[in-house]
């Protein structure tokens, strides 16, 4: 069965993917240890304490020291996973990540839940939306979010084996289940879901079911959609977004500030090449508030009807 004919009424939220893959990896390798803030139920790591307490250490409420912590244990051959939520793991720690692990280009994960708008109902101040952004802008730092659990998965197992800084992203909320268990994942490479030769879609994370729905649409329409899971934000794909600019029209979509994410580095490679158009859809440059997670996509324009709507503007163009 094609990714396209799937059932995606099957959901699970990424941050029960890292909850359950870092407990495989734990047991494999005992240089694997996971650094919490108080918030392990939330960020599901809970069974990684019980499994393997020894290769656990809670700091409490103090994000800044689990990132310098975090930095010591990679000195002497650790393999550190810092787990919290996203606006802490991204802004609150940002000086330390990048004074300690990156400049130094330290063996530490930075695995973070809560990412985008996810967070929903807690409100704009724990909705991460220009996390990934001002990650991707640090020297030596990896910046990925799976798009469903299984991606997650083996994302997260990746991270676990390539050296260096790493930021993982995971949703709060369930969001569907898109590939098989056996699908294949590498760190800056796009995975191509679908080929198409009127209109290049481009997804990351949570939105990456939108932008398939709107591809099913798109495609009973008349219309031929090349997808692509960017799952990879830094480094970015390159060679699979100047595929693209065969087709010339990118639509980039993303649960994050349109600036500094998925949509800017995109728009980086199109310019640099001197051809092709694309057009954003993300996060409007504005905070989130307390309202469901569905809600503040639709108020964003991160929503089905406005990729298809900005398909056919594009075609049309």
């Amino acid at each position: 069965m094609s990714i396209l004919e799937k059932d995606l009424t099957v959901k699970k939220a990424t941050r029960e993917a890292f909850g359950d893959e870092i407990v495989k990896l734990g047991k494999e390798n005992k240089n694997i240890y996971v650094i919490d803030v108080d918030i392990a139920k939330s960020c599901k790591t809970v069974n990684f304490i019980k499994q393997l307490p020894d290769q656990h250490i809670n700091v409490g409420i103090a994000e800044q020291n689990a990132a310098g912590l975090a930095a010591g244990l990679a000195t002497t051959g650790k393999i550190p996973f810092v787990s919290t939520y996203a606006v802490f793991g991204s802004l609150r720690m940002l000086e330390q990540i990048r004074q300690e692990v990156c400049y130094p280009n330290l063996n530490v994960k930075i695995a973070c839940s809560h990412g985008g708008l996810t967070p929903a109902n807690d409100g704009g101040s724990h909705q991460a939306i220009e996390d990934m952004g001002v990650l991707r802008s640090v020297p030596n730092m990896t910046v990925i979010m799976g798009a469903d659990y299984y991606s997650t998965r083996k994302l997260v197992e990746q991270a676990a084996k390539v050296y260096g800084p790493v930021y993982l992203r995971f949703t709060r909320d369930t969001v569907p289940m898109i590939y098989d268990e056996n699908e294949e994942f590498t760190i800056g490479k796009a995975k191509k879901i679908k080929n198409g030769s009127d209109i290049a879609i481009i997804a990351n994370g949570d939105t990456v079911r939108l932008a398939l729905e709107a591809t099913k649409e798109l495609e009973k329409q008349g219309i031929s959609v090349k997808l692509l899971d960017m799952h990879t934000i830094k480094p970015l794909d390159r060679e699979a977004v100047v595929d693209c600019l065969n087709v010339g029209k990118i639509i980039t979509v993303e649960d994050h500030n349109i600036l500094n994410g998925l949509g800017s580095a995109v728009c980086e490679v199109v310019a640099e090449e001197g051809k092709g158009t694309v057009r954003r859809i993300g996060v409007q440059d504005q905070f989130g508030q307390s309202a469901p997670y569905e809600k503040l996509l639709e108020l964003n324009g991160i929503t089905v009807e406005n990729i298809i709507k900005t398909a056919k503007e594009l075609i049309l163009d």
